[in-house]
């Protein structure tokens, strides 16, 4: 993929409106799970998704149809987006929206505690406060002795670990292929791994169910190139703030289609997980500058 010189606003603007587009994808799952079951939807995610990343793959010169670099991970990575998908269109199919997304960020936490023991990164007591806090915002947002609680939205939870496993086999396949030809190997893995289950839930959809799971494969290539574009005119750390704008569409997209506003418990809990989540980023760019400060033989105190 060809480098761009380094822009953040046009990087930030990017991630911005990818996240914007990937809340429609999840308001078309929930609209369609009405109508049929969560295995056929996602597998229709990924079949369609596939299908308009060939375009753009065709566009970039890519060659897609030889065996892919690293094919267990590639398919662990792939398992590891599917396990996310599917649990998350769970939780959203009965829950609102803004809230089964607010639990899937806890990834970071979980990425901030399990990466130190497999991929060997540093941890430090300030990040473990800041997981700490982060967990204490899920519980805000779930108040388990509630009257509202609803256990189907522990269905986001199961999504949030899925998809910190899906980041840390992202970083083990970060330079063996093109990001966009990875995207695409993701696709293919979900497509792969969701058929043989896909008979048994089987649906015929009629020509809007078929539109909307069109539009649902679109967006998500769509949202996904964004990201990938964003990340070539500025760096993750100026990035990842704005991963949570995508709380704030998928908020407005709620309230405008379903009528639905977070109350008091879930703000505070997405403003708890979300200043938890920023800070152990920060806190891991930090550490990173500092270890590169060292092998250079220069001395950094954080």
């Amino acid at each position: 993929m060809q480098n761009h010189k380094k822009n953040p606003l046009i990087g930030m603007g990017l991630m911005m409106l990818a996240m914007v587009l990937v809340p429609i994808l999840d308001l078309f799952a929930k609209l369609l799970s009405v109508d049929y079951a969560v295995i056929e939807i996602t597998w229709a995610r990924f079949v369609f998704h596939g299908l308009w990343l060939l375009p753009l793959l065709a566009w970039k010169g890519i060659v897609w149809w030889r065996m892919p670099p690293q094919p267990v991970y590639q398919l662990l990575r792939s398992l590891m987006l599917t396990i996310t998908t599917v649990c998350f269109f769970f939780a959203i199919k009965d829950n609102p929206i803004p809230t089964a997304l607010t639990l899937l960020f806890v990834s970071p936490l979980i990425v901030a505690v399990v990466a130190p023991l497999w991929l060997g990164e540093s941890f430090d007591a300030l990040r473990g406060i800041a997981v700490v806090c982060g967990f204490m915002g899920v519980v805000v947002v779930l108040r388990p002795t509630a009257d509202s609680f609803s256990p189907t939205i522990l269905w986001a939870l199961v999504a949030g670990v899925g998809y910190a496993f899906y980041i840390m086999f992202t970083r083990k396949l970060s330079s063996s292929a093109p990001p966009l030809l990875t995207l695409f190997y993701t696709a293919v893995g979900g497509v792969l791994v969701l058929t043989p289950l896909v008979s048994s839930v089987w649906k015929t959809p009629d020509l809007t169910g078929l539109l909307m799971m069109a539009s649902m494969g679109l967006f998500a290539a769509m949202g996904h190139f964004f990201i990938i574009m964003a990340c070539e005119y500025a760096t993750a750390s100026q990035l990842s703030p704005f991963n949570y704008f995508e709380i704030v569409a998928a908020t407005g997209i709620s309230y405008f289609v379903f009528d639905f506003f977070p109350d008091i418990y879930v703000w505070g809990g997405i403003a708890i997980i979300c200043t938890s989540g920023a800070y152990v980023s920060w806190r891991e760019l930090q550490l990173s500058k500092r270890a590169r400060s060292v092998q250079d033989g220069r001395i950094d105190i954080l």
